[in-house]
């Protein structure tokens, strides 16, 4: 008797914390992605909701409440589609889109920004021509600006006849926008694969952004592998440019999807380390993907910083080579 009481507390109170949840999330929604007086509706839907949970009686009843204005805002807010016409930030202004003609990949809308400073910048847009048996490589730039649990990553991928051509998933920001992790629970954001130069994405962020730290890892991937990624990456973009899609903070984000940009079969095993991104390349070293030239992680994690490097090439046209100079399993 005693363990039933038990079980049927636990449960009830699992009920609850759920519907609490889901009645948050339903009042953030509202307030974030409603088209006018979004504070308002989500006043209006937790009143009605404390309303239901004071005066109705029966307590399976006021939880069928809560969970049916949650499906209904829910439902409501997938209806939401991003547009690709809106005032952009001029860094994100162009989304890139590639043609594929046999070996030979042109990629448009490659960013390579000239840096004054992280704010202070002029924008160019480049078309790019690559070769997919010219692919000899591909790495992986992880940026943290304080907390060691949360970084972003950046995959760049080296060709013998030219210079690397790296991706950076990030949101779509309109002007006056700034990101926050919070709105990025909502349809806030829209989400942008850019394609840049490594002078652009992993230079602003060495040499530029005050507190950042760049690390650069070779992977394991060989030509054929990193080639496959390519595609994966070019695929992605031409159908982001003709159908953008929602960012989010948990599902859609810098990291997630690298993964889900795979099909199903292939992709990696799913690790805890894949949202709590500041320790992605821990969990790429325990899986052997990452090249370590025989060092223990922390060594490695030491010798692959590349900020002062960085900054001392700088400008220099071949500030790929020398970022990679001494790197770890070059």
């Amino acid at each position: 008797m005693f363990r039933m009481r038990v079980i049927k507390y636990v449960g009830w109170t699992f009920a609850w914390l759920v519907a609490f949840v889901c009645a948050i999330w339903a009042a953030g929604a509202l307030y974030y992605d409603f088209p006018a007086a979004g504070s308002l509706a989500a006043i209006l839907f937790l009143l009605v909701l404390l309303a239901a949970i004071i005066f109705v009686r029966r307590k399976l009843l006021k939880l069928v409440i809560v969970f049916a204005a949650f499906a209904l805002v829910a439902v409501w807010w997938l209806t939401l589609k991003p547009s690709k016409d809106r005032p952009w930030q001029s860094d994100v202004a162009q989304t890139a889109w590639a043609e594929i003609n046999g070996d030979v990949v042109t990629v448009h809308n490659v960013r390579n920004c000239d840096y004054r400073t992280e704010t202070d910048f002029t924008t160019h847009w480049e078309t790019r021509t690559v070769r997919l048996s010219q692919i000899t490589g591909m790495d992986l730039a992880i940026m943290y600006w304080g907390s060691p649990w949360m970084a972003h990553p950046i995959v760049s991928f080296r060709f013998a006849d030219a210079l690397p051509l790296c991706f950076s998933i990030e949101t779509r920001k309109t002007i006056g926008q700034e990101y926050s992790a919070v709105r990025g629970l909502y349809r806030q954001y829209t989400l942008i694969y850019i394609a840049a130069d490594e002078r652009d994405s992993i230079r602003v962020r060495s040499n530029y952004r005050h507190g950042e730290d760049v690390y650069l890892y070779r992977t394991m991937a060989s030509p054929a592998q990193a080639r496959v990624r390519f595609l994966e990456y070019v695929n992605t973009i031409n159908m982001l440019h003709d159908h953008p899609r929602w960012y989010n903070a948990i599902t859609t984000n810098c990291t997630t999807n690298i993964r889900t940009q795979r099909p199903t079969s292939q992709r990696a095993p799913w690790d805890w380390r894949m949202l709590v991104n500041g320790k992605a390349d821990e969990m790429l070293y325990q899986r052997h993907a990452i090249a370590t030239g025989g060092l223990p992680f922390s060594e490695l994690k030491q010798r692959s910083l590349i900020n002062k490097r960085a900054r001392s090439a700088d400008k220099d046209p071949d500030f790929s080579r020398l970022i990679r100079e001494e790197l770890p399993g070059d």
